[in-house]
């Protein structure tokens, strides 16, 4: 079954960036829909952003919009998180996530029940 494995996940400090990446290993051919969520101790999971591998399209979360780019590389069977300018609101475990049928509504791409798929996780921590 497929598997994600993520990476680049850190230590910054205010106002830098870290550059998160996800790799899907045991690759079914066809597209996916993915994404990166995060949870900070006490909180929910929320959903950051999400992309559709087959055109690229994204959507973020209100609170990242400017700061975050998702990205995908197809030919690496890979997606990448861009995170600048970070604060202490960013510390949080980041996930990767992924589904082979794909929600028909963008902002669903941040619903954690569109997933199926669910990496372990890679610390971002911002002080």
């Amino acid at each position: 079954h497929v598997q994600l494995v993520e990476s680049g996940g850190g230590s910054v400090q205010v106002g830098g960036s870290l550059r998160l990446s996800c790799a899907v290993r045991r690759y079914s051919s066809g597209n996916y829909c993915m994404a990166w969520f995060r949870q900070a101790p006490g909180k929910q999971r929320e959903g950051v952003a999400g992309i559709y591998t087959s055109d690229g399209a994204t959507y973020y979360a209100d609170s990242v919009k400017g700061r975050f780019t998702i990205s995908r590389d197809n030919a690496k069977n890979s997606i990448s998180l861009q995170m600048n300018t970070l604060n202490s609101g960013d510390t949080a475990m980041y996930y990767c996530a992924a589904a082979r049928f794909c929600p028909a509504r963008r902002p669903h791409l941040l619903y954690q029940t569109s997933y199926t798929v669910w990496g372990q996780g890679t610390q971002v921590t911002v002080s």
